[in-house]
């Protein structure tokens, strides 16, 4: 089992847990908790992080594996 896990939220976020950095293009690594959401609406006001905005906007997307 991974020591990191990424979940897709239905309409939301990208839910982050376990041991992970989050780093940006110039290899600097974001603060960040035990647990991180982020954006996959492309709105958010706290880039990469989520801030709900996806809510308000209503934004859609369910994606599932494909385990076939």
């Amino acid at each position: 089992m991974a020591d990191s896990t990424i979940k897709v939220s239905d309409n939301g976020p990208y839910v982050v847990t376990g041991s992970y950095e989050v780093v940006d293009a110039e290899g600097n690594t974001f603060k960040t908790k035990k647990v991180v959401s982020l954006c996959r609406c492309g709105h958010s006001s706290n880039k990469p992080f989520c801030d709900g905005t996806h809510k308000e906007i209503d934004f859609d997307s369910a994606p599932r594996a494909d385990n076939s």
